[in-house]
């Protein structure tokens, strides 16, 4: 089986994901997992496809993840993921489905609007 390419989307990160079967390594932008995510909830949330599909240790993937912080990429990388997993098995589409890890969250951060501080924060009024 040939190395396919997979693409996930969170906030304004944007991850390109190798899978292929093996061992089970786990590189992100050329350093694995565990070093580039410091923290464990973002590891949790990146590997949270392959904990659900009982797949850990099956296969070798490489990501490529740009934009945005940790927890967009960290998404990015689920989204990613889950999406090559769906298309290895098509037994797992059900699984993936039911724990919404095939839907990209779209939502963004609001932009901020002219005559204001922020997006939603006004101005302090003053009557006199």
């Amino acid at each position: 089986m040939e190395q396919k390419n997979f693409i996930g989307r969170r906030k304004t990160s944007t991850a390109r994901l190798y899978i292929q079967p093996g061992s089970g390594e786990f590189v992100v932008n050329k350093r694995p997992l565990d070093e580039y995510f410091c923290t464990q909830a973002h590891r949790n949330i990146a590997k949270l496809p392959l904990d659900v599909t009982e797949s850990d240790g099956q296969f070798d993937i490489l990501v490529n993840v740009s934009g945005g912080g940790i927890t967009g990429q960290s998404g990015a990388i689920q989204h990613a993921l889950a999406r090559a997993l769906d298309d290895h098995n098509e037994e797992w589409h059900d699984v993936l489905k039911a724990h919404d890890l095939l839907t990209r969250d779209d939502r963004m951060v609001e932009r901020k609007k002219y005559g204001q501080p922020g997006a939603r924060k006004k101005f302090q009024f003053s009557k006199r």
